[in-house]
């Protein structure tokens, strides 16, 4: 399981309800969760984080209150919402082991990913109509500092046409993992006039046919979802950016001066980027010696230049899975409700299973060019990337870095961190106004009519 940060609500105290969790009061949950309903407050009582940065829901999921952990997860209670040693409800319920617990968490975080999402689509799609339209081209080109892996992984140039409210991708690259990905010839489609159902198109111009982005897998997929986050390290990662800082490249032997080049048709100034750091830590308690086997294996063959592609599960084989069980519950801790109260913030007594943890800091020395001549403006690229992040873990990590206070200009190249072993320069080669003579046709942000409805091409998405 991967967790990326997320930005956190401010801390606060609730100790009533952490208190009625830890002593497994059913009813006085029950109670105070109705108390804050009726004063509008149910939000921030479940949200609210103890001395330990733990919410009720975390106490509840490593104490293994599984009653309680419905009655919060009914009332909204953040599932993405990390305590204060990085770590979410539903990594700790993969933790505790109890299958139950683990899917329940996980079916909350998705309703509430999309209704997030949901939220914020009418700003999206405002902002997408102030924009001009345009086409813009832009590359990638992938590393890696495993031995071996950088010899295999896949380069992309991307083109982005934009029209109204409609976003038009094409790429040869499928989203991809650290092990696995998928070349052909893609587009993805977003037309902000559809319902949300329809909105996002993605189609395989090889095949000729087309599916829209499902909004909902089927039970199949999910339980196969739950046996890999049960089978795999808990792995939380995130780029600190807190000290970074820019500095100028400087360039020459003698006469030294600010290193300054022509990226494609634009002058850009180079700076150097201080202070950033990949911060990432594995838990692996949860996993028997025969999980931590096939796990090593898998990394080993693609160390060796081998792709190892993760498959979910077909319908013809759904009878014969064996799903993975619960784990065996941990040994009741014996911790009271006053001694956890009155533990060090910052070192809380063990509640659930005992961790076993691996953590690592990784230094980048990255550079960003920056153009003033690049038509495009910062805020134009990030109201783009907010249709297109979503669905591509790369063009995540860039929002994020774009979202950094950055030196004058556009950052027409830059190095960034997309996964835990790799990191991607990104340069952007081409911009293109779209207006008046040059205006882009309704049809390229249509489905072809030659092509067929497969909703089973991407079946990750």
């Amino acid at each position: 399981m991967f967790e990326d940060a997320e930005e956190e609500l401010p801390k606060q105290i609730d100790t009533a309800l952490h208190e009625a969790v830890f002593r497994n009061d059913l009813p006085e949950i029950s109670a105070l969760l109705r108390g804050a309903k009726e004063r509008g407050q149910v939000k921030s009582v479940v949200s609210a984080k103890d001395h330990q940065g733990n919410t009720a829901l975390h106490l509840a999921v490593m104490l293994g209150r599984r009653e309680a952990v419905q009655l919060l997860l009914h009332h909204g209670a953040p599932v993405k919402l990390k305590n204060g040693q990085g770590w979410s409800p539903l990594a700790e319920a993969i933790s505790y082991g109890e299958r139950q617990t683990i899917a329940s968490l996980l079916r909350k975080l998705k309703q509430q990913t999309k209704a997030e999402m949901g939220g914020r689509r009418p700003d999206m799609i405002e902002a997408l109509r102030n924009l001009g339209d345009f086409c813009l081209e832009l590359k990638w080109d992938f590393s890696s500092w495993v031995p071996l892996v950088s010899r295999i992984l896949p380069s992309d140039i991307c083109r982005i046409s934009k029209k109204g409210a409609s976003v038009r991708l094409d790429t040869t690259l499928v989203d991809f993992s650290e092990m696995r990905w998928e070349r052909g010839d893609i587009t993805f489609l977003y037309r902000g006039d559809l319902p949300p159902e329809q909105a996002l198109t993605v189609m395989d111009n090889k095949a000729n046919v087309y599916q829209f982005v499902r909004h909902q897998e089927s039970e199949l997929e999910f339980e196969d979802e739950v046996d890999l986050l049960m089978s795999s390290d808990i792995v939380a990662a995130q780029i600190s950016t807190k000290p970074i800082s820019f500095s100028r490249e400087r360039q020459g032997w003698i006469w030294r001066e600010d290193r300054a080049e022509t990226l494609g048709n634009y002058r850009a100034d180079f700076y150097s980027v201080l202070g950033m750091s990949l911060e990432s830590r594995k838990r692996r308690e949860h996993l028997s010696e025969e999980d931590l086997q096939k796990n090593r294996a898998i990394i080993e063959s693609f160390n060796k230049g081998g792709a190892a592609v993760v498959g979910m599960t077909s319908p013809e084989e759904a009878e014969e899975v064996a799903r993975r069980p619960s784990l065996p519950p941990p040994p009741n801790s014996g911790v009271t409700w006053v001694e956890y109260q009155s533990s060090v913030p910052g070192k809380p007594p063990t509640l659930g299973r005992k961790v076993v943890a691996k953590a690592s800091s990784k230094q980048f020395k990255a550079t960003v060019a920056m153009s003033e001549d690049f038509p495009m403006k910062v805020d134009m690229l990030l109201a783009v990337l907010e249709v297109i992040a979503p669905q591509f873990k790369h063009f995540n990590k860039l929002r994020d870095f774009v979202k950094l206070k950055l030196p004058p200009g556009f950052p027409i190249q830059v190095n960034i961190p997309v996964l835990p072993t790799v990191s991607a320069k990104v340069t952007f080669t081409d911009f293109n106004w779209a207006e008046g003579e040059v205006s882009l046709p309704e049809s390229k942000f249509q489905v072809p009519q030659a092509y067929t409805l497969d909703p089973y091409r991407f079946p990750d998405l």
